[in-house]
């Protein structure tokens, strides 16, 4: 009978522990899962955090390209309103001075004149 019982709780405990081997497997492979997919998310999260950091990058370095052209810009517009200022100068100089050479013959021309009218009558006299 002894040899009885200590058969029944070896069987007992042999199946205990089979079902604590199953048991255990089974939480073994629900904690590799939980692993893998919180690696998986963890690679998720990591691929979107790079891909949020290069967007905003990418639009900083545009709105830099984008504030840069429109200096280029500004600075080209200046520089046509200086020339064109400088182009109006010279115009008005040298519309004064074809009026002083014109003015300049003009008295020439008359003094030539007067001269011609003096020696002539100087002639007939």
């Amino acid at each position: 009978m002894k040899k009885a019982i200590i058969l029944a709780i070896t069987g007992a405990a042999a199946i205990s522990l089979a079902a604590c081997g199953e048991n255990s497997r089974t939480q073994t492979e629900q904690a590799a899962n939980a692993i893998a997919a919180d690696a998986a998310a963890t690679t998720r999260n990591a691929s979107d955090d790079v891909e949020a950091a290069t967007a905003r990058a990418l639009n900083s370095a545009e709105n830099s390209l984008d504030r840069a052209g429109q200096k280029l810009d500004n600075a080209a517009d200046r520089l046509d309103a200086h020339a064109d200022r400088a182009g109006e100068k010279i115009d008005h100089s040298l519309d004064r001075a074809g009026d002083k050479i014109r003015n300049g013959a003009d008295d020439a021309r008359q003094a030539t004149g007067n001269a011609l009218v003096r020696a002539g009558e100087n002639v007939r006299r």
